[in-house]
Formats: C-alpha cells, structure tokens, sequence
C-alpha cells in the first residue's frame, strides 16, 4: 500500500482523491465568499497578476486546471478572444458546475470539462497555456501531473502554477495562528465546516516550497520556470516553458 499525504495525515493514495473529493463538495457553494473572507480580498490581485502574466493573445488556447468557479478561466476568455479556445476543467464536479453557473450567469458559455490533471484527455502539443490555481497541492502525485501539463503544451507554451507556497519567515507564526484558529472558526461560521479548511491550512504546509517546486517543474520538462513571490510568499506564481 502506497501512502500521501491528506493535510498532515497519512492515507492511502487511493483514498486521497475521494476525501478531497468531500473538501470541495462541501465547500463549493461558500467558496468564493470564503476565498473573500480567508485571504482579505487579496486573491483578487494574486489572480490579476496571473492574468497578466498569462498575456494571451486573440485565438490563443488555454487549458484552465481545477479552474473551479471560473476567475482565471473569464478573464482568459476575454483575452483569446471569439477566434480563441479557453477551456474550464476541474476534477470536483461540484466546483465545476458551480463555476459553470456563475459563468453563464454572467453570458459567457465555456466548455466545461470533468478531467484528472493526471490523466488529461488532451492530444500531445494542444495548448498555448495551461493553469492552475491553488489546485497542484491537492494532487496526489504531482510530478505525473506536471509530466501531463507539460505533454498538452506546444513547444514554447507556458505552465502557469499559482498557489500559496513557504512564506517569509518575519510572517510564520502570525500565519500559523492565523490559519489553525482563526480559518477554521471562518469556515465553521459561513460554511457550516470547520474541518474542511481545517485541512486547507494543512495542505498549504505540505506543499512544496518554491525552489522545490522549481526543481519537479523542470523534472516534468520545463526549460525554464520562473518564480514571482506574493504577499512576502504566501503565495507564488510559477512560471515554466516548455522546451
């Protein structure tokens, strides 16, 4: 039996998926509200800033990973245009129907698929730019995801990873207060769970710092991989090109 990680627990790798399968089925309707609440708005410009990054160019492609209630995926829309493609994909159906909803509330029909980053059901050399965002430290095996993310690329295609990462060390302990016993008590307030993001804050501790993030993105065969630190590295934008 092989083992991972679930926030600070061990478990069996093929359980993984089915309990953060439950984290996000629980959390899906509150979501937006709660990424408001937990990050003080900041989410807004750590998106922007990928957003601007990603610079796609009408009739681009974008390939948006665990894109759930749709932020990234809008604004690519915006920028490849009606001559582009952009589609939204996650591997938690409720977080994909959530964010199809709300992007057809507001007049913008995306494909919308159910797909495994580590299985993506894509053809060798499909997109311009592939994301995701604060969605690589729920993967169980994340090397095979990057490896995937990288094949769907064409050459000269960009991997954008936005997610929260090791922050400064002046920070720590006021963020380690901060995420066990205060996001959790925000989770149980507006959401009704308090475990769930119980398992949030754990998650963000056993995700790879930036440098070793660094290193598995140029394993999976990104030539060269930038790395833009946010709010003193609480969260942080990889940037990879494919060879």
């Amino acid at each position: 039996m092989s083992e991972t990680h679930f926030g600070f627990r061990k478990v069996d790798e093929a359980e993984k998926a089915g309990k953060v399968k439950g984290v996000f089925d629980s959390v899906a309707s509150k979501y937006d509200v709660m990424n408001d609440l937990m990050s003080m708005g900041m989410h807004r410009a750590w998106k922007a800033y990928t957003i601007a990054v990603a610079n796609l160019k009408p009739g681009d492609s974008a390939l948006d990973i665990a894109g759930g209630t749709g932020d990234l995926a809008r604004a690519f829309a915006r920028q490849v245009g009606p001559t582009g493609l952009v589609l939204h994909t996650d591997i938690n159906e409720a977080m994909l129907r959530t964010g199809r909803d709300r992007l057809l509330d507001e007049g913008l029909a995306l494909p919308t698929t159910l797909c495994d980053a580590e299985k993506l059901p894509f053809k060798p050399g499909t997109f311009d730019l592939v994301s995701v965002a604060f969605g690589l430290r729920n993967m169980t095996h994340k090397d095979q995801a990057l490896a995937e993310m990288n094949r769907v690329l064409k050459p000269g295609g960009r991997l954008l990873v936005l997610e929260f990462s090791k922050v400064a060390k002046p920070l720590q302990k006021p963020y380690d207060w901060y995420s066990f016993n205060i996001l959790p008590k925000l989770g149980q307030w507006v959401a009704g769970d308090a475990e769930s993001y119980r398992y949030l804050a754990e998650s963000i501790r056993m995700h790879p710092d930036q440098a070793t993030l660094k290193a598995m993105m140029k394993t999976a065969g990104f030539g060269h991989v930038d790395v833009h630190n946010m709010t003193g590295g609480l969260v942080a934008l990889h940037v990879g090109i494919k060879c």
